[in-house]
């Protein structure tokens, strides 16, 4: 699992790179072109699809350290130390023990399942990350469709005044 991580981090960042490459161009080919409202939005929405990969990728760091420090084994590995949050030692005093972890990608997290059938989630993805990922994600995809609605209601406007003349 810890190398599956890995590679979705490298994949998250190097995607990150290519969409603020893909966005800045935009954005610089749009004052070249003239294009305005919809090579705006466009590059917008690159951008901030690039920050939603980025910050996705800083919180599956999180994650993939948490999963290293889970599956460290030897002395002292049982319940995973990832799992030892504030007020677990009190759980397992009344009888409630860290059986198992999970990870969750949507939203991102490290859950750690007790005996009562319970989860809680370790608080190793900052609270920022997952906020933060959703509304750069929504901006990206509202900018996209604003731009190709823009897009659209300028080719109908085009077509009428080129079969009305």
């Amino acid at each position: 699992m810890f190398l599956l991580i890995l590679l979705l981090v490298l994949i998250a960042v190097v995607t990150a790179f290519g969409l603020t490459g893909h966005g800045i161009g935009t954005l610089a080919d749009r004052r070249a072109r003239r294009t305005g409202t919809p090579g705006t939005l466009r590059g917008v929405a690159a951008l901030a699809a690039a920050g939603a990969c980025a910050l996705y990728a800083w919180g599956l760091l999180g994650v993939c350290g948490a999963v290293m420090t889970a599956e460290d084994g030897g002395t002292d590995s049982a319940p995973p130390r990832s799992c030892r949050t504030e007020g677990w030692w009190e759980r397992h005093q009344r009888g409630v023990e860290i059986t198992d972890y999970s990870i969750s990608f949507v939203p991102l997290g490290f859950v750690c399942e007790t005996s009562d059938g319970g989860s809680y989630d370790n608080g190793d993805v900052p609270g920022y990350v997952n906020p933060s990922v959703l509304v750069l994600a929504v901006t990206a995809s509202g900018c996209r469709i604003g731009a190709e609605y823009v897009s659209e209601l300028r080719a109908r406007a085009e077509f009428r005044r080129g079969g009305a003349g």
